[in-house]
């Protein structure tokens, strides 16, 4: 056995989509280990961590006075570093089944529009984790890597990545963006706008975790083939008792359409600010969704509408960023091509 092998026996390397709404971690050799929500529930009273990922999504808007369920990150980035660092750790120790003495290289997606105060937290954060070397690279660059476009061509490729926090659209050739813009209306945002509706036209006040399943259950980005509706729970607001109403995909669609709307507006702005060469491009291979937001029904037949141009949703469009990443970590010359310095 040479001394190779060995080492890949003790390989740790993890490949992380640190989002807004999930993270994703990928081990060298294993595949996609951990696919939770980011969110930590944390008692105030004395600090501790009470529960990570899908158990603490379980507590939001359901907790007792002395727990909070925090969402560490906020538009794709961290918005409270103590919190997002024993997030995690939590992760990185689950990877590696509670093994103590590992000290990964890590990868970590980041949105394109960071800044480098931002860049700093998620580096920092994952050396506190235990990490022996930090990588960063932009989500959109590694989404269309996950979706299996042919980025390290000469030709252009153009990826919408939706996510929870940010959705990112960029035009890729030559492993390089070409250009690349990431505005922050995705996923969390059309939670919100669901709520915002429902308080408007109804009077009901309902919480994020129901906001989210009407959106994955209803949410259409255009009309669709036979109408689908589902009943509602929340609070009257003029009662103030429980009640329960029935809304139909149409009502959604209009309570997504500012968001939608922003979407489709990055997209056309790409599209005007690609190269010519790269526009003739895009328009034979289209443009690639991936991301939570890519299962909005109907959006490619929307995007198609308003651009005329093919479009395609990747695969996995939840796991496209952290496949990816985890592509990088075989590859090292491409990783050293698109890292962000």
């Amino acid at each position: 056995m040479n001394l190779r092998s060995l080492f890949s026996l003790f390989s740790s390397d993890l490949a992380i989509d640190l989002g807004t709404a999930n993270t994703l971690v990928y081990a060298k050799g294993k595949g996609i280990v951990v696919n939770e929500p980011s969110i930590v529930a944390i008692n105030k009273n004395n600090g501790e961590v009470e529960a990570v990922g899908k158990e603490a999504k379980d507590m939001i808007g359901r907790t007792p006075g002395n727990i909070v369920a925090i969402r560490p990150m906020k538009d794709g980035v961290i918005a409270d570093f103590k919190v997002t660092e024993r997030m995690l750790n939590y992760f990185i120790q689950k990877a590696h089944g509670r093994k103590m003495l590992v000290h990964p290289r890590i990868i970590i997606g980041v949105p394109s529009e960071i800044t480098q105060v931002e860049k700093r937290a998620v580096i920092d954060s994952a050396y506190h984790a235990k990490a022996s070397e930090v990588y960063l690279v932009e989500q959109a660059m590694v989404a269309a890597i996950g979706a299996g476009l042919p980025i390290t061509e000469p030709s252009g490729n153009m990826v919408v990545d939706i996510g929870g926090g940010t959705t990112d659209v960029a035009v890729i050739s030559l492993s390089g963006i070409v250009y690349s813009r990431s505005v922050r209306v995705a996923g969390n945002e059309m939670d919100d706008a669901i709520i915002q509706y429902m308080k408007r036209k109804y009077n009901l006040l309902i919480g994020e975790t129901t906001a989210e399943r009407v959106k994955i259950t209803l949410g259409s980005a255009y009309e669709l083939d036979k109408p689908i509706s589902m009943e509602i729970k929340g609070r009257n607001l003029i009662e103030g008792v429980p009640k329960t109403i029935t809304v139909c995909d149409a009502e959604i669609r209009e309570a997504l359409s500012e968001c939608i709307a922003t979407i489709l507006n990055a997209i056309r702005v790409a599209l005007e600010r690609t190269p010519p060469e790269l526009s003739a491009d895009i328009s034979d291979h289209g443009i690639v969704l991936t991301g939570g937001g890519a299962m909005i029904k109907n959006l490619d037949k929307r995007i198609r509408q308003e651009t005329g141009l093919p479009v395609s949703i990747a695969e996995d469009p939840l796991a496209s960023v952290v496949l990816g990443t985890g592509k990088m970590l075989t590859e090292f010359r491409l990783l050293r091509r698109i890292a962000i310095e």
